[in-house]
């Protein structure tokens, strides 16, 4: 356990200061309490430290501190005494503003919220550091930088993406930094080049299995992610990547020429032609090639060599080399609805396509109800602007042409009363779900390409709403989620993907919503909203404030926790029955508590998420203080909030035990908790093993671990949850690798920790090695070991009725 801090550096909410300056009612019926950053007075304001707004992304803040780092290093100011602690402040700001989870704790609670997350020890990188290495790309605009946000959004959507995974220190990643960036710019259009940074992406990296720096891959939505494994020369690059554009060029002569066009042309793709003749440029195959990709789905590509083909380019009335772009629906007769195109650079050609495409279907008041009836919709909104982005939005027909997404505009200058009617302030995409013109979701995320497909094929599978005060939950005839957020909130948008996911595996049992509060602030402060985002569950006459993680997975176990609750609400009368007179076997856990306390709001969602893990094991409970206020100063509480465990076999039952630990994450309160609790595991010698294990008659189950293995610490109270769950039907030990070196060598143990399986086959002897469990979660291993023994169920009963014949 670890020591006590000193209490001035220990934040707690201490009881006389219960007197909460402000509170709110929310329906009526569930007092809910928001902590704001302003309501701290003696905070820093962590977006005035770094000089940044409060909607910039992780970009900006990464760029903004960077530029403070440069200015206001220690190694730079060695004169100034208060350099190194100024600087700490802005590092401190920096790591908790570009974590999305650590980012909505400080906006709603400020920093009192934040006092259980790690402080970084004071520690800080050199300044050659910070301009040398941080942030590689990030200064890059044909280089998108992706993090644990919006990685998934982007390589599924579609588009063939190239990704650099670096670490920052890594001497290779900084070598191939200016090869990849005129590499980017070479690919511009063609393939979206990607940089992750595994420093600050450290999860995201583990999780697509990146173990060496630089690691490239290619992504494509359809095909598995594909390494890259030869040299880092541009040229290889761009080979390697070209590989995996699909689209192709066609050689046009007499005998196709006119059948492809007038085929292209029905379906409402056009034509690029390039016409080789012995004059003038004609266009490099390489660059025709680039062309086919980025236009892919909109605009087919082609060449014609003039030099076999004279008649037919003649009939063109093609003399030289020359690229033309014959727009869908026009005639191969009538030169002017021809574009004849004097550049030969790719993106001067590209942005000209683009720019005579036929616009997007036009949507009018008249025509609105009838076209989205029955159909999926992608609408863009806009408000009279013609932009690049306007051009680029031409190629999402062609994008979710798969997904049987439509896609047309609205421009709400001329219907405005729409526009008004959908509550539309200002331009934006919505995705209409083919029930009808009120079931749709407006996108909150990156203005980009990529990020407009994800969301529309995410949206259309999803079961989202955009609440407005005609459709807001408030009849409380069915369960509902609402999502309470600021468009201008970053961990508010991190938020709505996992608000998709959620509603997938809940449909049917419960509704989801979003509420803008920039477009309905008087229904917000109805409901007394005044930190983004909040989110809160409408269950009839019940009404719960969501607290955990911003993860489908965090939205489900607090929705499962209001279905079968594992933390139990207690009062005076209940805690003495439950706790004072429990019975001798039962271990408590209490979490004595003040709603306006910031420090007990960030632990609630790890109280449930430490429930769960010792469900079955240890009861847990809490105590509203500020409810019953008497009682908590009956029972001696100073502080919230305040920990104590009830132990088992107590000779008096208000003996307990206070949890001092630093952290008050789920996992450091259970390891706590499980210490308490009598072994169910056994350490094994290397007589044990061999005797009870090799060539006992029951099945095991063995944790091979080192003392100082941090993974091992880390999973020690976990294998106790385990061998409490197969107590009965499997025994589990723990065998000390450090002090039974050639017990591990023997049974091939070449990684800590290693879980093996035992089996009891009816043989004398067993395989040293066992059975490999590749996983460290005691649900999991609990899984894997039930079905093991189901398969060797029949085989075993097979050994016993063979015993008792030859007997």
């Amino acid at each position: 356990m670890e020591s006590l801090p000193p209490a001035k550096s220990r934040q707690a909410c201490q009881v006389q200061n219960q007197q909460m300056p402000w509170s709110r009612m929310l329906l009526g019926s569930l007092i809910l309490f928001s902590c704001l950053v302003a309501s701290v007075s003696s905070d820093e304001d962590y977006y005035k430290l770094l000089k940044v707004s409060r909607e910039a992304t992780t970009r900006e803040i990464r760029q903004a501190f960077k530029r403070l780092a440069l200015i206001m290093h220690p190694d730079k100011n060695p004169h100034d005494e208060t350099a190194h602690d100024k600087f700490l402040k802005v590092t401190r700001a920096y790591e908790v503003l570009k974590d999305d989870d650590l980012r909505k704790k400080y906006d709603k609670y400020g920093e009192k919220g934040l006092q259980d997350e790690q402080q970084g020890g004071g520690r800080y990188e050199s300044w050659n550091y910070y301009r040398n290495e941080f942030g590689i790309y990030d200064d890059d605009l044909e280089i998108v930088t992706l993090d644990r946000g919006d990685f998934d959004a982007a390589v599924n959507s579609g588009e063939l993406w190239f990704v650099n995974f670096y670490f920052p220190r890594c001497h290779h990643c900084h070598e191939l930094a200016p090869t990849w960036r005129e590499f980017a710019k070479e690919m511009d259009g063609v393939i979206r080049i990607g940089a992750v940074n595994c420093g600050d992406n450290n999860r995201l990296c583990r999780s697509k299995g990146i173990n060496s720096y630089p690691s490239l891959y290619i992504y494509k939505a359809g095909i598995n992610p594909e390494k890259y494994f030869g040299d880092r020369a541009k040229e290889s690059l761009t080979k390697f990547g070209m590989q995996f554009v699909k689209s192709r060029v066609t050689e046009l002569w007499q005998g196709n020429v006119f059948t492809e066009i007038e085929a292209a042309f029905s379906s409402g793709v056009g034509w690029l032609i390039t016409f080789c003749a012995d004059s003038g440029d004609c266009l490099e195959s390489q660059t025709r090639q680039k062309l086919a990709g980025m236009l892919e789905g909109l605009v087919n590509v082609g060449w014609m060599d003039c030099s076999t083909q004279a008649e037919l380019c003649d009939s063109f009335e093609v003399t030289t080399s020359t690229t033309a772009f014959f727009p869908p629906g026009s005639s191969l007769k009538n030169k002017g609805s021809v574009l004849f195109l004097q550049s030969l650079d790719t993106r001067e050609i590209y942005g000209e396509v683009m720019q005579h495409l036929p616009d997007l279907e036009a949507l009018t008041k008249e025509t609105f109800q009838s076209k989205l009836a029955h159909h999926r919709w992608l609408v863009s909104f806009s408000f009279g602007q013609k932009t690049m982005a306007s051009h680029e939005y031409k190629k999402l027909k062609a994008l979710l042409k798969a997904a049987h997404i439509q896609v047309g505009k609205v421009d709400c200058l001329t219907d405005s009363e729409l526009c008004v009617s959908f509550y539309i302030q200002k331009p934006c995409i919505a995705v209409f779900k083919g029930l009808g013109i009120h079931d749709f979701e407006i996108h909150h995320g990156k203005d980009v390409l990529y990020n407009i497909i994800a969301f529309a094929k995410e949206s259309v599978s999803a079961h989202v709403t955009t609440l407005r005060p005609e459709n807001f939950p408030s009849d409380g005839k069915e369960p509902w989620l609402v999502d309470f957020f600021a468009p201008w909130c970053p961990p508010c948008r991190a938020l709505l993907p996992e608000l998709r996911k959620a509603s997938i595996q809940l449909f049917g049992q419960m509704k989801f919503g979003t509420l803008d509060c920039t477009v309905h602030e008087r229904l917000c402060s109805m409901y007394n909203i005044h930190a983004y985002p909040t989110t809160v569950i409408f269950n009839k006459s019940s009404i719960h404030e969501y607290e955990g993680h911003h993860s489908a997975d965090g939205i489900l176990e607090f929705i499962q926790d209001l279905v079968d609750p594992t933390v139990v609400t207690m009062d005076p009368d209940s805690f003495a029955e439950l706790v004072k007179r429990r019975k001798h076997s039962e271990t408590w856990m209490v979490d004595f508590y003040a709603p306006w306390c910031g420090p007990c709001q960030a632990l609630l969602p790890e109280w449930r998420r430490m429930a769960r893990a010792v469900n079955g094991m240890i009861k847990v409970g809490t105590v509203d203080c500020q409810k019953h206020h008497s009682f908590c100063q009956g029972e001696s509480v100073r502080a919230y909030p305040e920990i104590r465990l009830y132990p088992q076999n107590a000779n008096r039952r208000d003996v307990y035990q206070s949890y001092n630990g630093w952290h008050r994450d789920a996992h450091s309160l259970k390891v706590w908790a499980m210490g308490t609790l009598p072994r169910a595991s056994v350490d094994l010698t290397p007589d044990d093993f061999m005797n009870k294990v090799i060539g006992g008659k029951d099945h095991w189950v063995v944790d091979f671990y080192a003392p100082w293995c941090g993974p091992c610490q880390h999973f020690a109270p976990e294998f106790e949850v385990l061998a409490r769950m197969v107590k009965g039907s499997v025994r589990a030990g723990k065998v000390d690798c450090q002090a039974h070196y050639q017990t591990c060598q023997s049974a091939g143990i070449t990684a800590y920790p290693s879980v093996r399986f035992y089996p009891h086959l009816g043989t004398k002897k067993r395989d040293q090695g066992g059975e490999h469990v590749n996983s460290r979660d005691a649900n999991n291993i609990a899984d894997v070991l039930r079905q093991r023994l189901q398969q060797l169920s029949p085989w075993l009963q097979g050994k016993a009725d063979n015993f008792k014949d030859e007997l």
